[in-house]
């Protein structure tokens, strides 16, 4: 009996995923803190995806993407936490490494807290229409976030976990600072835009002010900055084969404008506003990530 192709595409990018979270964990956790034989990091990764996939089981029976979100962010959460409780327990962990925490516990807490009440005022995200019918794609997406989580915050964790003496440095002060301005961008960017779709008088119109005059996608590129400040924090708790874990931001990068992000908001849009001038206008003439000065007035 032949293969159904979409079949063995979802079995794949879940294999492919589990060997990428899996390759991440061995460099992450080498020469870091072990409980019971094994990697603090390791442990993290297997508990994102344990974390995930359990969460499949509900929302595939309740046929619903509503928690996707939330899980996605208490994942971070989850994982952060226990990297920073096994490293006490099996070394220490510093003041250095509180910060790194305190980044991604900041972050993750934000978007998830605004990600689900977006979902709660709007009862959904159309991107998972097609999916949640076919359970093993459904489960492809959750496999998917596992990985985002433990390739993501790859850098903070194996910092954390790693047990290594560190103070207080430049690179971590340079680091919350890149971080403090691609957060800045972001929170911005996501209020700015639900100030506008929540006003009437923008109802079925695209939003060209504010940052969105400067980039297509702001929130995005606030959010590749602020991973590029947490891997330049990390840095310096890092050694040997945890350095490839500080592939963290490049990793969001390509996720971001490739893969889920930009294309899929990029198309959506020219499908609903590509007949308009103004909207080609807009798309022409600003930058789709990296912002820059709005070239003329689109309101």
């Amino acid at each position: 009996m032949a293969t159904d192709p979409a079949h063995a595409r979802h079995v794949l990018t879940i294999a492919v995923a589990v060997l990428l979270a899996s390759a991440a964990a061995f460099a992450g956790g080498s020469g870091g803190a072990r409980l019971v034989g094994v990697p603090v990091f390791a442990w993290c990764a297997l508990g994102a995806f344990a974390l995930n996939w359990a969460a499949w089981i509900h929302a595939v029976r309740a046929r619903t993407e509503r928690y996707y979100d939330l899980i996605g962010s208490g994942t971070y959460l989850g994982v952060t936490a226990f990297a920073v409780a096994g490293a006490a327990v099996a070394s220490h962990v510093t003041a250095a490494h509180a910060v790194l925490a305190a980044l991604v516990v900041a972050w993750a807490a934000r978007l998830g807290t605004f990600l689900f009440s977006r979902i709660r005022r709007t009862g959904g995200d159309g991107r998972f229409d097609a999916i949640i019918p076919v359970p093993l794609a459904f489960l492809a997406t959750w496999t998917l976030q596992a990985l985002w989580v433990v390739m993501t915050a790859g850098a903070a964790l194996a910092a954390i976990a790693g047990g290594t003496e560190r103070t207080v440095d430049p690179a971590l002060i340079v680091g919350v600072a890149i971080w403090v301005i691609g957060f800045a961008i972001e929170v911005v960017a996501d209020a700015q835009k639900s100030a506008f779709r929540n006003d009437p008088a923008h109802a079925g119109r695209f939003i060209v002010t504010g940052v969105w005059a400067w980039s297509r996608h702001p929130n995005y590129f606030g959010g590749i900055v602020l991973w590029i400040g947490v891997a330049v924090a990390a840095a310096p708790s890092l050694s040997g084969a945890q350095f490839a874990t500080l592939v963290s931001p490049a990793f969001v990068a390509l996720l971001l404008t490739k893969v889920s992000g930009v294309p899929l908001l990029e198309r959506r849009a020219d499908r609903r506003w590509g007949d308009d001038p103004s909207y080609r206008a807009y798309r022409d003439s600003t930058p789709v990530l990296v912002p820059r000065p709005p070239r003329r007035d689109h309101r």
